[in-house]
Order: C-alpha cells, then sequence, then structure tokens
C-alpha cells in the first residue's frame, strides 16, 4: 500500500510542479478545473449514488470554459474573488460546522457540491494569479496541517474530535496541526523569497501574534473540510470517494481540507491588497 502512495504522489508531483511554477496561470486554471471537475463527479457519488451524465458534464465543461474565458490572465477581478470566497467562507464558518453537529454532510447535494468546489477554483486561480509562492503557500497551510495531526494525534491522541465522523482524529492532533501551521509560517517570514506569501504579509499588517492566530483559525478550517468529507463518506457507506489515486483512493480524499481553506486564503490576500 505505501509503494503505490508514494509512486502516486510522485507522479501527481511531476506533473503539477512544473504547471504550477513555470506554466502560465491559465494552465493552473485548466489543470485546477481538472481536478475539482473529477472531484465534483466523486462528491455527487456520494450524495446521490450516481455519476454526473452527459449533460450535466456538458454544462460543467461549458461552465468552466467560460470561466477560464473570463480570465485568461490568472487575474480574476478582484471584486467577484471577495464575493464568492466570503459566501464560501460563511458557509464553512456557520453552515459547515452545524451540519457536521447534525450529521447532515449529504443535505444540498449536488448544487452544494458544485458551489464549494467553484469558490475553491476560484481561490486557486486566484492565488496563482498572485504568483506561485502564493499558491504553493497556501496550500502548504493544508499540507503542514495534515501532517502534524497525523503524527501527533498517533503518538500521543487520547480524547477523540469527533469519534463518530472520524475515529481517527484526536484534540491533540487537531491543536497540533495548528500549532505547527502557524510556527512553520511565521518561520518563512525572515526570508526574502517568501515576502509574498499569507504569513510576511499577515505579519506586516497584524503583526506576529495576530498572524500566528489567522494561521491557526485557518489550519482549524482545513480540519472542518477533512471531517466535512469524512461525513460524506460515512453517510454514503464507502471507504474512499474514489479510486482514480492508486494508494491513495480519490481526488476529494486528497483535496477536501483545501476545499474550505483556499476561498479563505484568498479573501484575506485580496483584503490585504
Amino acid at each position: 500500500m505505501l509503494i503505490p502512495r508514494i509512486l502516486t504522489a510522485l507522479a501527481l508531483l511531476a506533473v503539477l510542479i512544473p504547471i504550477v511554477a513555470i506554466g502560465p496561470p491559465w494552465l493552473w486554471g485548466l489543470a485546477s478545473l481538472l481536478i475539482l471537475g473529477i472531484a465534483y463527479s466523486e462528491w455527487a457519488r456520494l450524495v446521490s449514488r450516481s455519476h454526473p451524465g452527459p449533460v450535466e458534464w456538458f454544462a460543467l465543461l461549458l461552465g468552466g470554459s467560460a470561466l477560464i474565458a473570463l480570465a485568461p490572465t490568472g487575474d480574476l477581478a478582484q471584486p467577484l474573488v471577495i464575493a464568492v470566497c466570503f459566501l464560501s467562507l460563511l458557509f464553512w464558518l456557520i453552515e459547515g460546522p452545524k451540519r457536521l453537529r447534525r450529521h447532515r454532510a449529504a443535505s444540498g447535494g449536488r448544487a452544494l457540491a458544485a458551489a464549494l468546489l467553484t469558490a475553491c477554483w476560484f481561490a486557486l486561480y486566484d492565488l496563482r494569479g498572485l504568483g506561485a509562492v502564493v499558491l504553493v503557500s497556501a496550500m502548504a497551510i493544508v499540507w503542514i496541517a495534515d501532517i502534524a495531526a497525523y503524527f501527533v494525534g498517533r503518538g500521543i491522541g487520547r480524547h477523540k474530535l469527533a469519534p463518530s465522523i472520524s475515529p481517527g482524529k484526536s484534540w491533540e492532533g487537531a491543536f497540533a496541526g495548528m500549532a505547527a501551521v502557524a510556527l512553520a509560517g511565521l518561520a518563512t517570514v525572515p526570508f526574502e523569497a517568501m515576502s509574498s506569501a499569507l504569513p510576511s504579509r499577515l505579519v506586516g499588517t497584524v503583526g506576529w501574534m495576530g498572524a500566528a492566530l489567522v494561521l491557526a483559525l485557518l489550519a482549524a478550517l482545513s480540519i472542518v473540510g477533512d471531517l466535512f468529507e469524512s461525513l460524506l463518506k460515512r453517510q454514503a457507506g464507502v471507504k474512499d470517494s474514489g479510486n482514480v489515486l492508486p494508494g491513495h483512493g480519490g481526488v476529494l480524499d486528497r483535496i477536501d481540507a483545501l476545499i474550505p481553506t483556499m476561498p479563505a486564503v484568498a479573501l484575506i490576500a485580496e483584503l490585504l491588497g
């Protein structure tokens, strides 16, 4: 199981790193749209037991093409990004936790999936328009939180975070993920190459303590996304959202924490100017 996971991760990195680092923003927009399209198909199956049909795929492709055409430079209109990301953040701050408490993640069906994934795409595309460093450092929030939570949770986790949704997650792991993101983010601030990244801009605006708090809250938001997708799978009675990624499951399994976090990061980045 470990070898397929490693090989799949290396293959994905070999494809995505050149696209993000040296490709034009529109290429990342197209690649991320494809990734989120697959995630939508998996989400649709979880909530309705069936994949999107030809008509629905045509509508999604038409809508995606329109989004790319409206933002050929990767620099989406700022008011549009702020509005979409703000609405997404409201959902994940208010409605997301409420649905987790009530065990109603599937409520809203495909329409909700399309709306939340579209907001995530807006954020990913906009962040790439702000620079490759901005995008990668934003996604690193999720990766660092996940890795720290996993190892600390396995090592010393004793208090279950949401036992009826994801028995493996603990409060100790969650707090470790939040702390790791805050510390790692602040550690990048002295480096000139990271001056455009969110931690540096936060420190310059709200100070070190304020930046640490915002970064920790973003890590907490990533946990909400992770739990939300876990509840979707539990309600559907499946272990993975799909099998497109050998050793990893589905695309939605890999990006669940990005879905709430990226719009929040993009909103903050735009409001910081």
